[in-house]
């Protein structure tokens, strides 16, 4: 399961978000689902799926 406590914000046309919301609710999966599954598509098309190993996460 994925750590989810990080928050990404950002501006879409209203009328986009509301398409998105439908074709979104037809697939039974929420907005936050979809684009969840786009970003982790996005970064292991660009890094592979192993892409934890090579990029870990900074401590503070």
């Amino acid at each position: 399961m994925e750590n989810r406590t990080a928050r990404l914000t950002l501006l879409i046309d209203p009328e986009k978000k509301a398409t998105f919301e439908k074709l979104c609710k037809e697939e039974d999966v929420t907005p936050s689902q979809k684009v969840r599954q786009f970003i982790r598509e996005y970064v292991e098309s660009r890094l592979g799926p192993d892409w934890r190993e090579q990029h870990p996460q900074k401590s503070d």
